[in-house]
């Protein structure tokens, strides 16, 4: 147990420590794009430790790390090719343990992105299986099958993978002869493991352990609707939809009965470890299912202890919608003894500035205002919150990227900009007027791996720490209000009645957030001066795309 101070009344809440999570701010870094501390234009374990003074400084409870395993890198670390090392250009295990030791003085969690649905092309595994013959135990680890047509030369079935195109590729046999298919429901570079092969569930009891035994504190799970196929490799009755979507749509390759059976025994892993010490690690997924209630029941009380609730990232700036996605959550959700996960950003997606912003008329100024609205709106709801780097910058999405430096398989396979990502994982500025903006400690002729706008300077971290009204100031202020609010990870919410296009919810504890929609202002909920808001805010005013927090003797929900 620990104690925090309320942040109104001033006195001592107890706090249980083992329940660490429920109202955890994390804090995803995107290795290759945070610090780099080589100068080779990259970022680096060396980078993550070098900021992680920052971070705390910040407020965050903790760090999610962005695969660094050794890789072909075809898409970014998702392609693992070994899951119990540092890939060089990385660093090495020496500089993960001296992160990991620096992290535990300052009091941060470090959680590591797992990737177990597929591997790498280069995973000794699948090199091994492209030696053994058809039918092999090697490739049993693998989906492997005859083509269809009288000479196998057409898919075993009609999927498509999420990055476009077939989700399977045929493979040249050892004596030169068209061979069998393997699925991917990504890159060809990526082959799906097998998981109805036991071999497969060892493999990754191992790497769990490895990681555990260096002292990690849980582990974001890549992927976690997903693993299980449908045993008969059936055509699907849209085959296209996850590369329309760019989503876990089809049926018969997300989303199976038995990945539950997966998360109970990594559950149990888990707790092996808390045991000891009574700090308990976590499992947070990347879960991707139509409802808030199919999401529910991952995080039952044996499973994973948190899910990613992507409903709030994917609403569109509106007052109803919002309200709606919200309620499912804290009914579904929360009502299975977990708390909502919520997240406005990721590696995946546009950053909020430049999305809320393409809905509006006066471009990007009244997105960062959406923006800073909706962060405060998150820090505010019960559970557990996910910040993206460079969000606490408002940093904004780098949208024309020339053709010649993309790097995301989704254009490589497809051609199309339409669904790119590499817009939010330009590096981060930190300093200076020019790039590589304090990214890099090489030259100040040194590249970083994307091009940095020119922009970037305006959203520097010296520069943001210098200003008070900036977005990070905003973040900063809302986590110290936030952590002396003793309800966030098991308070309920209730909906206040307020004019048309504002949203606004008290919780049990007494703090009130309120979201103004519209771009007129409108009355307040609450009298009296706002413990903090996104934009000014005169006390009974609450102004146009602006979020405002007052604690308040609003009855209990």
């Amino acid at each position: 147990m620990h104690n925090r101070r309320h942040a109104q009344t001033g006195q001592r809440v107890t706090i249980d420590k083992h329940r660490w999570w429920r109202d955890a701010v994390i804090y995803q870094v995107y290795v290759r794009s945070f610090l780099d501390s080589t100068g080779d234009g990259i970022g680096d374990l060396a980078g993550v430790r070098a900021g992680l003074p920052y971070l705390k400084k910040l407020g965050v409870d903790g760090v999610w790390l962005s695969p660094f395993y050794p890789s072909p890198q075809h898409d970014h670390g998702y392609d693992v090719a070994d899951y119990c090392d540092v890939d060089p250009v990385f660093g090495d295990l020496s500089e993960f343990d001296l992160l990991m030791t620096d992290a535990r003085r300052l009091g941060i969690k470090v959680l590591l992105d797992v990737v177990p649905n597929h591997c790498s092309e280069e995973h000794p595994w699948f090199r091994e299986a492209l030696a053994a013959a058809p039918g092999s135990e090697a490739r049993a680890r693998f989906h492997f099958a005859d083509g269809r047509g009288p000479d196998g030369s057409e898919p075993p079935n009609n999927w498509h993978s999420m990055f476009g195109g077939p989700a399977w590729s045929r493979v040249t046999e050892q004596d030169g002869t068209p061979g069998q298919w393997y699925l991917h429901m990504f890159t060809t570079e990526q082959p799906d493991l097998n998981w109805r092969n036991p071999e497969v569930g060892a493999h990754f009891d191992h790497a769990l352990r490895f990681w555990l035994d260096r002292g990690v504190d849980g582990f974001r799970i890549d992927v976690a609707a997903g693993l299980y196929k449908h045993p008969d490799l059936p055509d699907s009755p849209d085959p296209e939809a996850d590369a329309r979507t760019r989503d876990s749509v089809n049926p018969l390759a997300w989303n199976q009965p038995e990945v539950h059976d997966v998360w109970r025994h990594w559950r149990s892993v888990c707790e092996e470890y808390t045991a000891r010490d009574g700090q308990e690690r976590l499992l947070v997924g990347e879960v991707s299912v139509p409802t808030a209630r199919e999401h529910a029941l991952y995080v039952r009380h044996d499973e994973l202890h948190q899910a990613f609730f992507f409903d709030l990232l994917s609403a569109p700036w509106n007052a109803d919608a919002f309200r709606k996605v919200i309620s499912h959550a804290m009914q579904d959700i929360a009502g299975t003894g977990s708390t909502v996960t919520w997240v406005l950003n990721n590696h995946d997606q546009v950053r909020t500035v430049t999305r809320y912003g393409e809905l509006g008329t006066e471009g990007s100024g009244l997105g960062a205002a959406r923006a800073r609205a909706a962060a405060l709106l998150m820090l505010a709801l019960p559970g557990a919150a996910y910040i993206y780097q460079g969000e606490e910058l408002g940093l904004p999405e780098v949208v024309d990227l020339p053709d010649d430096v993309l790097t995301d398989p989704i254009f490589r396979r497809t051609g199309s900009r339409a669904r790119i990502r590499d817009g939010c994982r330009v590096p981060l500025p930190w300093s200076g007027h020019a790039s590589p903006f304090g990214f890099t400690s090489g030259a100040e002729s040194a590249k970083p791996w994307l091009p940095q706008p020119a922009y970037f300077a305006e959203y520097a971290t010296d520069r943001a720490l210098a200003d008070t009204h900036s977005f990070w100031h905003l973040y900063r202020d809302g986590l110290q209000l936030r952590a002396g609010l003793p309800q966030l990870g098991e308070g309920a919410l209730r909906w206040l009645d307020t004019q048309p296009g504002v949203l606004a919810f008290v919780r049990g504890d007494g703090l009130v957030c309120a979201v103004n929609f519209g771009t007129a202002p409108t009355p307040a909920p609450v009298s009296g001066t706002p413990l903090l808001s996104s934009g000014p805010c005169a006390p009974g005013v609450l102004p146009g795309s602006t979020a405002a927090w007052w604690i308040s003797d609003c009855t209990n929900p």
